[in-house]
């Protein structure tokens, strides 16, 4: 029998998108708020603006250099990110150290938020669906930060996997969430195993490893505990405007685990160890 709990914690199955209870209406912004929204939206636009300008010789010397490897671009990515978390107010903490070696990393998903405190963590390459590649704005930051993007077309499942195992060799971090959706930021979805099938492929170098990354978010003192939260049928703009409007910003953590080798495992072993690794984040 299936519990009412169970219910709201599992996906729906079209577009596998987590609905849960319906969240509180965001908060229209007071005249204080509007005044943050306009600094904070000022400051944040600028900072990303020159993160943009800025990186585009930065990447050109690194491809004469060091060819699709990003041992620059990729800590400055990092740095533009924490520094966007200090305009929007929050108080940001890491806790654990990035992986050495080969391997990718996998995460809860909470909110769009989600970009800033993961890239803050750690130098890492997001892993997202073709269709946000044509997201006016959105592209260019995703092109700029050398997203690695994915179809659901089964014709290009041998191409997508080689591109997957080349980024891999060269070093890169690709970001996965395993959940499939995002959620209100106060549960972890259970993991898909089929996602966790790409880490088993020959060709990927040896000792192999995935780090999983806990991403918690602590609300404003008197908000819902979901006030930071972005899911299912949630409009981007209102909540957007209620994080920029919020007077006292709330605290972000994010822990990254100690790797989880990939041998010794298969898909679901993998994918079960990774999900009790990033469960225990949330009690950090």
């Amino acid at each position: 029998m299936t519990s009412p709990r169970d219910a709201e914690d599992r996906p729906t199955r079209r577009a596998g998108t987590w609905r849960g209870k319906p969240p509180l209406a965001a908060p229209r912004p007071s005249p204080l708020g509007w005044v943050l929204v306009l600094l904070r939206g000022s400051a944040v636009l600028s900072v990303l603006l020159a993160g943009v300008l800025l990186i585009l010789p930065l990447r050109a010397a690194e491809c004469l250099a060091a060819g699709r490897r990003r041992p620059v671009t990729g800590p400055w990515v990092q740095g533009v990110c924490r520094l966007c978390l200090w305009c929007l107010g929050f108080r940001w903490r890491r806790l654990g150290q990035p992986m050495k070696g080969p391997g990718a990393i996998v995460a809860n998903h909470s909110s769009w938020l989600d970009i800033f405190a993961l890239n803050a963590a750690a130098p890492v390459f997001f892993v997202s669906k073709a269709e946000v590649a044509g997201w006016p704005g959105i592209n260019i930051l995703t092109r700029v930060t050398d997203t690695h993007f994915v179809t659901r077309d089964p014709r290009l499942a041998r191409a997508q996997a080689a591109e997957f195992t080349e980024r891999t060799a060269l070093g890169h971090r690709l970001l996965f969430f395993p959940e499939g959706t995002s959620t209100d930021g106060r549960r972890v979805l259970p993991f898909k195993p089929t996602l966790f099938q790409a880490f088993f492929d020959p060709a990927l170098p040896n000792g192999l490893a995935i780090q999983p990354v806990s991403v918690r978010y602590e609300s404003p003192p008197g908000r819902d505990p979901r006030f930071y939260g972005w899911w299912g049928d949630m409009d981007l703009a209102p909540h957007l405007l209620a994080v920029l409007a919020e007077p006292r910003q709330g605290r972000i953590t994010v822990t990254l685990h100690p790797p989880i080798p990939v041998a010794g495992h298969d898909r679901k072993t993998l994918a079960a160890a990774a999900e009790h690794a990033v469960h225990t984040g949330f009690g950090a």
